[in-house]
């Protein structure tokens, strides 16, 4: 991994494995009385909610791998990566603010959905758009210091998940995702499963970037010896 530090190889790869077996182990200490497929995640680790302990603590574990992981994405935009570790202190927010035994809570609601929004608009705030000013961009063929380019970035120079219509198609499945969701939120019906889809997507899509950005990295390197 030439240009993204291992560091945030490691944080992006922990991401997804913090939230599955997070939601899953919490599972399994609420017992049977726990639907996974209607219930929301946030209901493990509500007050008084056996597996509150469990989920919790995953979730600030995962918060701080995006913070992580957006810190060492250096090839993409500064937007993304803001966005990215925003979204990674919403996450924290998340836990920090657990819902009521019953009822709701309108800081959980809202930090949730500034979470997911951010989540879901990272990938194209951190594209390499055209004609982008990206100098000094960590990743090959990237405008330098000093460099006329008046093209901007060439396209393949780019790693592939950093590239605009890959990142708004991304960007779109999980506005997608986000619909899906509060459908079936509000008619009661599988917003357990839509809402593990949707986050699983979105914790999932930074590793992929730094895989993208690693692969992309060695593969010129091998070629410029």
């Amino acid at each position: 991994m030439r240009f993204v530090p291992w560091w945030a190889v490691l944080s992006s790869g922990c991401a997804p494995l913090l939230l599955v077996g997070g939601w899953t182990l919490a599972a399994v200490v609420e017992g049977p009385g726990y639907d996974p497929v209607t219930e929301t995640i946030s209901a493990m680790a509500a007050d008084g909610a056996s597996g509150r302990g469990v989920l919790s603590g995953a979730l600030v574990a995962l918060g701080v791998c995006h913070l992580v992981t957006a810190w060492g994405l250096r090839p993409a935009a500064v937007a993304g990566r803001v966005a990215l570790g925003c979204g990674g202190l919403a996450v924290i927010g998340m836990a920090l603010s657990p819902v009521p035994e019953s009822g709701g809570s309108l800081v959980h609601g809202w930090v949730a959905a500034v979470g997911f929004a951010l989540m879901a608009l990272w990938p194209v705030l951190a594209a390499a758009w055209p004609g982008a000013a990206r100098r000094g961009a960590a990743w090959p063929g990237a405008a330098r210091r000093g460099a006329a380019q008046p093209g901007g970035v060439r396209p393949e120079a780019v790693p592939w998940g950093l590239r605009p219509a890959l990142s708004l198609a991304v960007c779109l499945l999980m506005g997608a995702g986000a619909v899906w969701f509060l459908v079936a939120l509000h008619r009661q019906g599988a917003a357990g499963v839509a809402e593990r889809v949707l986050t699983t997507a979105q914790t999932a899509w930074p590793f992929a970037v730094v895989l993208s950005c690693g692969r992309r990295g060695a593969r010129t390197g091998s070629r410029t010896g």
